[in-house]
């Protein structure tokens, strides 16, 4: 055979094996046994579920030497890696291991930083600050989690963890490895001689946004993303480089969000994407609403014409080139956020008199009715189906937290006081619960920026203890607008990273 034929088909059979090794590992690059392993172990990936499965021995993961099955992927910088996890079966030794780890290289002495947990509920971070060290732990609170987050932020490595459903709890450690490191899941038998085997759900590697990025000049790529709001269980649909924002879920099967000022269909069915038309409305924002019928959309552009102020148009579901306006020239900054129920008029936080409130705005004159009035920041207002109550978030009385009115302005209740920034209340389609999203406390109540470690979280229409549905990094364009599937079993959003 010819050299260069016979080279050529190497590389091929090369190139498809390696293509293929990487659509069956999902998001990681490869995986293998660290150290001296006695039974052989094994990684696959179910893509349609979007779940991972590990089969693993190994003597321990202590003192100066590891032994485990590992799925890692190479990385540069920092990072936040997040998986749901779970043990199949009872087991044998009480201190098997399921986690993340990161490695300086695939050594089995090799300096790293480890978030286990083992079979008995023990929830520790461990590490080996240089190679064949004996391995250190700082030791969580936490009993048993389900949820295991591993972060870095420069030299300081945090394990948060939780059970499903509730908050992080966190503890760190100062390390100095290298920036170029193995990141990845794993398992160990702590006993040579058995093999265990976990799950690994929800796995996500994101890369956060740089201290330097200027907000809405600098933005992060995209994944869309699908929940079951009763499991927590997550797809990612799509990822993209660029910014995209805030899904609507229609009853014809697509999803529709906006990027660089356009909005676009995502067909849940063939994944096929399309432009929705909106003519010379080509500056919308993430503010975006279908009507009760699913007939129009309600839009919210940058009219160049009106001092680059948002203003707010609709125009049928199906796109238009004629956009018809609803707010008025020169009135100030309006932003769409729900339909009445009759689709007579439109919610909106509006700018007016230097402060932010929430208004709504007959469709056909244009007449606006101011329903909130404060000086701090009411905002993502929406009707329940009803008609007889509006949903929204406040900051009136400190944080921003959840609030509920009558259709006229009166009555106005808080329905939620935490510590967390709670935004953009949804309704679930048989009126039964909320879905928000909670930023953390340490950012401006009146705002809700880019890029943060955010929750996601459901509550009783009526008020009552927020439960989290997903940990997530994402925060403006997440879930601004109402994003429930037709039978409310879904919510989609979006989340981001380098």
């Amino acid at each position: 055979m010819n050299s260069k034929i016979y080279k050529s088909l190497l590389l091929g059979l090369f190139l498809s094996f390696n293509m293929a090794s990487a659509q069956e590992l999902g998001i990681f690059d490869n995986n293998l046994d660290i150290g001296d392993v006695k039974n052989e172990g094994s990684a696959e990936y179910d893509e349609e579920e979007q779940v991972y499965t590990l089969i693993g021995s190994g003597t321990n993961m202590w003192f100066g030497m590891d032994e485990f099955q590992y799925l890692w992927k190479a990385i540069q910088g920092d990072f936040i890696l997040r998986a749901r996890v779970e043990f199949v079966g009872e087991g044998t030794d009480p201190h098997r291991k399921i986690g993340w780890i990161v490695r300086n290289n695939l050594a089995a002495d090799s300096p790293h930083v480890n978030a286990a947990v083992h079979g008995n509920g023990l929830t520790s971070l461990q590490y080996r600050r240089e190679k064949g060290a004996d391995t250190e732990e700082v030791t969580s609170t936490d009993e048993a989690p389900n949820v295991i987050q591993l972060e870095r932020r420069g030299n300081f490595y945090i394990m948060s963890t939780a059970k499903f459903g509730e908050p992080f709890t966190s503890v760190e450690v100062e390390m100095d490895l290298r920036n170029e490191i193995f990141a990845g899941i794993y398992i160990s038998s702590h006993n040579p001689d058995v093999v265990e085997k976990a799950v690994f759900k929800n796995v996500r590697i994101t890369q956060p946004a740089p201290e330097d990025l200027v907000p809405y000049t600098d933005y992060l790529g995209s994944r869309l993303e699908i929940m079951n709001v009763e499991t927590g269980e997550r797809k990612v649909l799509m990822t993209s480089g660029h910014s995209i924002q805030a899904p609507n879920w229609t009853k014809k099967g697509k999803l529709i969000y906006n990027s660089n000022g356009w909005l676009y269909n995502y067909d849940l069915e063939t994944g096929k994407i399309s432009m929705l038309n909106t003519g010379f409305a080509n500056r919308n924002n993430n503010d975006h609403v279908l009507s009760f019928d699913e007939r129009k959309i309600a839009i919210s552009h940058h009219n160049p014409e009106d001092d680059g102020n948002s203003s707010i148009y609709y125009l049928p579901v199906e796109g238009s080139d004629k956009p018809v306006k609803v707010t008025k020239d020169g009135v100030g900054v309006s932003y769409a956020h729900g339909w009445s129920p009759d689709g007579k008029s439109i919610l909106f936080t509006a700018k007016r008199n230097s402060q932010l409130d929430i208004y709504k705005v007959d469709v056909e004159t244009g007449t606006e009715t101011q329903l909130t009035n404060t000086k701090t920041v009411d905002d993502g207002s929406e009707f329940s189906k009803d008609g007889q109550h509006i949903y929204f978030n406040s900051n009136r009385t400190g944080t921003m937290q959840i609030w509920r009115m009558n259709a006229d302005g009166s009555g106005q209740t808080q329905l939620t006081s935490d510590k967390y920034n709670d935004w953009f209340p949804h309704i679930s389609p048989n009126q039964e619960k909320i879905v928000i999203i909670s930023f953390p406390e340490d950012i401006d109540s009146g705002d809700h920026p880019f890029y943060k470690r955010c929750l996601l979280r459901t509550m009783p229409v009526n008020g009552g203890e927020p439960k989290v549905i997903g940990y997530i990094y994402g925060g403006q364009g997440t879930i601004n607008v109402p994003s429930w599937s037709p039978d409310g079993k879904y919510i989609a959003f979006v989340t981001n990273s380098i």
